[in-house]
């Protein structure tokens, strides 16, 4: 028995959920997602609330029941309040900003870095070094936050780099004499 997958998902007002076989659409007031599940595992709506079950008792139709109700969550979660990430900037001359839809890197190469920003992803650059992106997709937002943060990691010397607010980098000795 999953512990996760038992948990029933309480839909909060103001949010509206449509199951249609295995695929499942919610809207709320920051926006709709829309997903579509596995055969082996069954969504359905109860009053205030979505239950996920297993159609079979094997392992795998057990490994996704929690998976699935761990997304169905982050629908509902993503559609009523939605998530956020930080993410900071260390480095001399170092520095983000958005202009419109993009979102302009400068991060110590020949070059400044445009970055388009995926549909339902919206960022605020404060101080030119805090970099705060939002969204209702949890999924694509942490997506978002690592091609970014690959532009240009933590090196563990200095510390320079793009880094998540809550993320520690270990620092390495430099040379000894």
């Amino acid at each position: 028995m999953s512990r996760v997958g038992k948990k029933p998902i309480p839909v909060p007002s103001g949010v509206d959920v449509k199951v249609e076989q295995q695929t499942v659409s919610v809207k709320g007031k920051r926006g709709s997602l829309t997903r579509t599940f596995h055969p082996d595992v069954e969504v359905h709506l109860e009053g205030g609330t979505l239950h996920v079950t297993p159609r079979k008792n094997d392992r795998a139709a057990r490994a996704l029941w929690g998976l699935t109700r761990s997304l169905l969550n982050n629908m509902v979660r993503g559609v009523s309040e939605g998530f956020t990430r930080q993410m900071e900037i260390v480095g001399v001359g170092y520095r983000a900003a958005v202009a419109g839809r993009v979102l302009k890197l400068t991060l110590g190469y020949s070059h400044p870095i445009d970055y388009n920003l995926p549909d339902g992803i919206n960022a605020e650059v404060e101080k030119n070094t805090m970099l705060t992106l939002t969204g209702a997709d949890r999924e694509r937002l942490g997506q978002t936050c690592a091609e970014i943060r690959q532009y240009r990691p933590p090196e563990p010397y200095k510390g320079k780099g793009v880094r998540y607010v809550e993320e520690t980098v270990l620092r390495k000795e430099g040379k000894k004499k």
